[in-house]
């Protein structure tokens, strides 16, 4: 088997850049109960896939831009523990499933109630891990670690993690409410990674998560997007352009009619091209190809059964990898019906298939 001769670093820099490497980069995360499924099968304890099967290295660092609201466990059995985030979101989370939270309710639900958390949204030096700087920042550029800055603003934290049903509704009738909302977010998480980078902790990417899409088409018109949204997604691009970074973008769904308006915006590289959804990764590659990256689009239905995934990969790799350009991983999380063996050789053969 030939060696891998670059780092993560500079894989990633060449998919970015469009151009060849050695291989392509496998980046791909699990459910929590997927990992939990893998301890039993022989994953260290610590939890370390990505050491463990070869993978890729994308150090995140996270800056805490929220309200701050106390945390508290309202209700914790063997199965679930419902408990109030620093959003103010009160939800259910399930312990051993693959599984989004159960939100049941929210402490921002108008106007008045998102005065008063704003006002919480300062920038202060405790918010962000400098413990975690300290300790981990060398090593992670001398390993050749991939360092991403994790903005959090806009769509989905907004109407999933702090207001819920209202926010859509805002969106319709109260468009400077939601834009103060989503300003204030990212003007907070800039001040803070401000403060990161003039310490010395650089880092080679801006991602953001902002779920816009479900099956089939998007949340919102692609000029509900131009008028709600881009704006605060150019003004992140260009901030992150501005300090050498590149932007990666998450977005679940169908967002294929926004895609335009992301590259007009200032992104680089879209996941995770959600095949389930309606999105078509290599429609994707030929028509935007040429100014867009792509991570992701391994459709997590394949999984079952396997040979159907690895003729997938056959399918869908080569053509994605053409000119850089990609990231190997699934549309979506890795569902805890994957054993560990199965993705092990999801792993191998994504490397295989995707050596240029």
């Amino acid at each position: 088997m030939i060696k891998d001769r670059l780092t993560t670093r500079e894989r990633m820099r060449r998919m970015f850049a469009h151009q060849d490497a050695d291989r392509v980069p496998v980046v791909d995360a699990p459910w929590a109960s997927t990992i939990e499924r893998w301890k039993h099968e022989g994953l260290p304890e610590n939890g370390d896939y990505e050491a463990y099967l070869g993978m890729d290295r994308v150090r995140l660092i996270m800056a805490d831009n929220s309200p701050r609201f106390p945390e508290d466990v309202i209700e914790e059995t063997e199965a679930y523990i419902v408990h109030k985030s620093r959003w103010g979101a009160i939800k259910k989370d399930w312990k051993h499933a693959a599984s989004t939270p159960q939100h049941l309710d929210f402490v921002v639900k108008d106007r008045d109630s998102w005065e008063k958390a704003k006002e919480r949204m300062q920038p202060d030096p405790a918010r962000i891990p400098w413990d975690m700087l300290r300790t981990h920042y060398k090593g992670w550029r001398e390993a050749g670690d991939w360092i991403s800055a994790g903005f959090w603003f806009g769509f989905e934290v907004t109407y999933s993690h702090m207001i819920g049903v209202p926010f859509f509704i805002a969106m319709a009738e109260d468009p400077e409410w939601v834009k103060d909302i989503v300003t204030t977010m990212l003007d907070l998480s800039i001040a803070l990674y401000d403060m990161v980078w003039e310490a010395g902790y650089t880092f080679d990417q801006v991602n953001w998560w902002n779920d816009m899409g479900y099956k089939g088409t998007s949340f919102m018109s692609p000029k509900m997007y131009r008028e709600l949204f881009k704006p605060a997604d150019r003004k992140a691009a260009e901030w992150a352009h501005r300090h050498g970074c590149v932007v990666h973008y998450h977005s679940c769904g169908n967002v294929s009619q926004l895609v335009p308006d992301l590259i007009d915006a200032g992104v680089d590289m879209l996941n995770p091209l959600e095949v389930k959804a309606g999105m078509d990764p290599l429609a994707l590659k030929a028509t935007y190809g040429k100014s867009l990256a792509f991570h992701g689009g391994l459709n997590a239905m394949c999984y079952e059964p396997p040979e159907a995934m690895w003729a997938e990969m056959q399918r869908v790799i080569p053509v994605m990898m053409s000119d850089g350009g990609y990231v190997a991983a699934t549309d979506h999380s890795i569902p805890d019906s994957v054993s560990l063996k199965q993705y092990q050789r999801f792993v191998e053969l994504a490397k295989e298939i995707g050596r240029y």
